[in-house]
């Protein structure tokens, strides 16, 4: 792997530590801004909101613009956004924050894929592309409990300075190292937007707003359903929190290898063993060791199926920055979706487990989601046997006229 794959990596970590940091700060900016938990938690909502519906929007502003430029435009966009947030002064202001690098993060994140495309051969896009998001998954291991860490030694507004310099350095990093993009082909938005008249590619963002969906439909609520459901202490949710962020790590490790050849694969078995780990988390919610060993399931199979899922849409639509921009939305689509449905069904009286089914519920829409694929190759399979067949026969006309 060229070594830029690695910054770019390093990019998305420092992006995405700054969407899930304020998570683990949610105490001390209700207390700094004079507002509720649940208004901190739309801090949250804000930042993925503006990356589901701003992230497409200025991708397509950036369209005629070399993608190491136009990274560097966002790199340096994101950065005025977490500075403000690191002086906000009101909560209004921390909202304008967070909006401005939802939409930069949701931006940089299909603009980074579509460079680690074309910086490495068609056969090893997964591999590049398990390496990109694993700066994801590295985010919720390191960086959301590393961002916590110093904001309860410094202050929050340290650790939100902490990720202006690690983007700041990522930056200079992308300068120096990620080679020239060469000036774009001028670009219609029309022309763009024809890659979406692609029923493949709507299949392939369908299937991984469902599987991020149960996956998040899950994990929203795991503290509760450990301390509450299965009887663990509080001081055990972090050991198994990091116990699932490391199996994620693992899981990307193992299907970043192998998406180049098996994508299609690991999608339907890791869904299948998604929803299993689900339902029997579901069931055995209560015991110790059937919990354990569901939320290591659902790590090294739930997330993990990104590098899976990115090359699906690359090879269903190409390697375009706005395809893979709206990628990133759905995904994120998926993150709010079995957070906001799981959340509704706790609310609704159904009971902490009630999540899990959820969850349940959009890894067989999942499944179901891959059906026009089977349907496509057992269409080509009946061709390419059909084509045989008529093979075979003129094979024996020429023997007899022989």
């Amino acid at each position: 792997m060229p070594f830029a794959i690695y910054v770019l990596g390093l990019t998305i970590f420092s992006m995405t530590t700054s969407e899930f940091m304020v998570a683990g700060m949610i105490d001390s900016l209700s207390k700094e801004f004079g507002v509720s938990v649940s208004a901190v938690g739309y801090l949250i909502s804000g930042y993925a909101g503006a990356m589901v519906i701003g992230g497409p929007v200025l991708t397509v502003g950036l369209l005629n613009i070399p993608k190491k430029k136009a990274l560097l435009a966002l790199v340096t966009f994101f950065l005025i956004g977490q500075s403000l947030g690191a002086l906000a002064w009101s909560y209004e202001s921390m909202m304008v924050a967070r909006i401005i690098t939802g939409v930069a993060s949701s931006a940089g994140f299909g603009v980074s894929l579509s460079i680690c495309a074309g910086l490495v051969g068609p056969e090893s896009r997964g591999r590049a592309a398990s390496i990109v998001i694993g700066g994801l998954m590295v985010a919720t291991v390191i960086g959301l409990p590393a961002a916590t860490l110093i904001e309860q030694a410094f202050g929050w507004r340290t650790s939100f300075w902490v990720v202006v310099v690690l983007v700041l350095l990522s930056g200079i990093a992308t300068q120096w190292l990620i080679p020239a993009s060469p000036k774009p082909e001028p670009i219609s938005l029309r022309g763009e937007l024809a890659a979406f008249n692609n029923r493949s590619l709507w299949a392939a963002y369908a299937t991984s707003s469902l599987i991020i969906g149960a996956t998040f439909a899950a994990f929203s609520y795991f503290s509760p359903i450990l301390t509450e459901v299965t009887g663990f202490a509080p001081t055990m949710v972090p050991f198994l929190l990091s116990l699932y962020g490391m199996a994620t790590v693992i899981g990307n490790i193992i299907t970043g290898r192998l998406a180049d050849r098996y994508a299609m694969k690991i999608l339907a078995g890791g869904l299948l063993l998604l929803t299993a780990g689900l339902i029997t988390f579901a069931l055995g919610a209560h015991n110790n060791v059937i919990t354990i060993i569901a939320v290591i399931v659902i790590g090294i199979v739930g997330v993990p199926m990104n590098p899976a899922m990115a090359t699906r849409v690359m090879r269903s639509a190409g390697t375009g920055p706005l395809v893979n921009t709206v990628h990133t939305s759905v995904i994120t689509f998926g993150v709010m979706a079995g957070s906001m449905i799981g959340g509704l069904t706790i609310s609704g009286g159904y009971g902490l487990v009630s999540p899990l089914w959820v969850g349940s519920l959009f890894g067989v829409l999942g499944l179901l989601s891959l059906l026009p694929y089977v349907r496509e190759i057992s269409q080509n399979e009946s061709k390419s046997t059909k084509h045989r067949k008529y093979l075979n026969e003129d094979n024996k006309v020429v023997c007899s006229k022989t």
